[in-house]
């Protein structure tokens, strides 16, 4: 993982790549081989098979960081962007090929039945959140109109399942559930293209991490990626340990949590102008800090 990502770096920082073409390559491996790898990974897997029990205990994890946040923070629209930032992994740029690395098939399982339900859960939660905390912030001034809650929300859950992340994942379970087998000619180009999610992946996050700048927000990003990147894996493996969860789900579970701050969290604070400068120092320090972080809760989460 630190190689490919170093490598990406070193070439965004030689010019080989320039930054108006990151977007590009986002944007490949986002549309095209991210769904490529999910479907295919999914389209084997019956809905009685999946052990959901892990995923439970990610999220009472991820709800005791995320509320105890919002309590030493105070109930505000920064308290929310940092509470999401605090427990939004980066599951897919750099989960999907490390967990497929490090723990093969079977570990993709484990993280694709969580990823559905991070991004739903999370960024619906979040959404709640964000409004009750502007809707406090703006009430009583003049001229503001405020969409409904409900509306928000019902907004945000579509926004959820209607995405290049959750919707492959849906469709292969779908398709699992038939008994049908792909076809090889299907079959061949979406290996080929899930292969190439995990090099191509790590290099992008590597070639982002060269544009970065962080400047005075330094501190603050630290301080979100120290809580991010050690304290939620922490919590999680101390609560998956006192309720018996053990070996391969344990560790995926912790290495997910481990991962950098995921960028769905810039578009929180972009869409609610809120703390844009601190989220986007904490997306490239967390994921610095995760070449170091990263590999060591692999290391101890593989003796779980």
């Amino acid at each position: 993982m630190v190689l490919f990502i170093a490598i990406g770096f070193f070439v965004g920082r030689w010019g080989w790549i320039r930054a108006a073409s990151v977007k590009d390559l986002s944007n490949l491996v986002f549309m095209v081989l991210t769904p490529a790898l999910l479907f295919r990974t999914m389209s084997t897997v019956h809905v009685q098979d999946l052990d959901f029990g892990p995923v439970a205990i990610y999220f009472a994890a991820v709800g005791l960081v995320f509320a105890a946040t919002l309590v030493l923070t105070g109930f505000s629209s920064l308290a929310a962007a940092r509470a999401l930032a605090h427990t939004f992994s980066n599951t897919i740029m750099i989960g999907a090929p490390l967990v497929g690395l490090a723990f093969g098939q079977q570990g993709l399982v484990t993280l694709f039945t969580l990823i559905p339900a991070h991004s739903l859960i999370l960024l619906t939660s979040a959404t709640v959140v964000f409004e009750l905390a502007v809707a406090r912030e703006h009430r009583g001034r003049a001229g503001h109109v405020h969409q409904p809650l409900w509306r928000t929300v019902l907004q945000a859950v579509r926004n959820g399942i209607v995405h290049p992340v959750p919707l492959p994942i849906i469709v292969g379970l779908l398709f699992a559930q038939t008994g049908l087998v792909l076809p090889q000619m299907v079959d061949k180009p979406l290996q080929l293209l899930g292969q190439a999610l995990g090099p191509l992946a790590l290099l992008l996050v590597g070639v982002t991490l060269a544009f970065s700048t962080v400047g005075a927000y330094f501190k603050a990003a630290l301080r979100i990626a120290l809580v991010k990147n050690l304290a939620l894996p922490l919590v999680l493996a101390a609560l998956g340990w006192a309720l018996g969860l053990s070996g391969l789900p344990l560790a995926v579970m912790v290495v997910t949590a481990a991962l950098p701050v995921g960028a769905n969290v810039f578009l929180f604070a972009q869409r609610y102008e809120v703390a844009q400068d601190e989220v986007t120092a904490s997306v490239a320090v967390s994921t610095a800090l995760g070449l170091v972080t990263v590999p060591v809760v692999l290391l101890l989460a593989a003796r779980l």
